[in-house]
This record gives structure tokens, C-alpha cells and sequence, in this order.
């Protein structure tokens, strides 16, 4: 369960930003989360909700964007949306070589998108 970390990572960064700007509450922290994170948004909130407890992000609304990932095929130039191959039980496996390119089928492709992990607002009351 790797959400644990991220959400500590989050939550920490919350609650930074928050004492830098002087703020009594956060009301609301909004993430946006790649698909090949293979975090999962239900337990990733689950996690933020129990450990903000006792904080100033205690109640606070969590939302969570999930962004599309996305490769880069380095044979024919093909850069767009894609799905793996096969169903992928192992997160670990993901980078190497379990994504064709939808219009060439070789596999020489890197992710661009969907590791991300990014807050992307946080909103406080003072």
C-alpha cells in the first residue's frame, strides 16, 4: 500500500503551505494523480482523511484528479493516450516494454504522462 507515503508527502506539503501563509484551517486540498501511479483515489483519500487527523487539515474535502498516461513511441514517433497490454498485477513492471504503440504495435516506448503526483490547490481559511 504505497498511498501511505504519498499521502504523508501530501499532507505534509499541505500543511507547510498552510503555515507559510498563515492559515487556521484547510478547507480543501485538490490532487491530481497519474494512472501509472497505480495509486488508488479511494484509498489514497482514506489515508489523507485518517492521518490529518488532530491537524489543521482535519475535515478537510480531498479531490483527486486522475490524469490519462500517455508514451512517447521512439520507432515511428507516436506520441499519445495508451493501455497496457496485458493486466498488470505487479506496478513494478510497468517501463518495461509492456506498452505497444497503438499504430506501429513496437514496444521502444517510454511514459511521458501519468506518474505524476502533483497538489495542484489548497484551499485555507485564515
Amino acid at each position: 500500500m504505497h498511498e501511505y507515503s504519498f499521502a504523508q508527502n501530501i499532507l505534509e506539503v499541505a500543511l507547510k503551505s498552510a503555515e507559510e501563509n498563515n492559515a487556521e484551517k484547510i478547507k480543501k486540498i485538490k490532487i491530481e494523480i497519474g494512472e501509472f501511479t497505480f495509486l488508488n483515489p479511494e484509498q489514497l483519500k482514506f489515508v489523507l482523511e485518517t492521518i490529518s487527523k488532530d491537524t489543521i487539515a482535519e475535515n478537510s474535502k480531498i479531490e483527486i484528479e486522475i490524469k490519462k498516461g500517455r508514451i512517447k513511441c521512439h520507432s515511428c514517433g507516436y506520441i499519445g493516450n495508451v493501455k497496457p497490454e496485458v493486466e498488470i498485477h505487479d506496478p513494478y513492471i510497468v517501463g518495461v516494454g509492456i506498452f505497444s504503440c497503438p499504430k506501429c504495435k513496437d514496444n521502444n516506448t517510454e511514459i511521458i504522462e501519468g506518474r505524476e503526483c502533483n497538489i495542484k490547490s489548497i484551499e485555507i481559511e485564515k
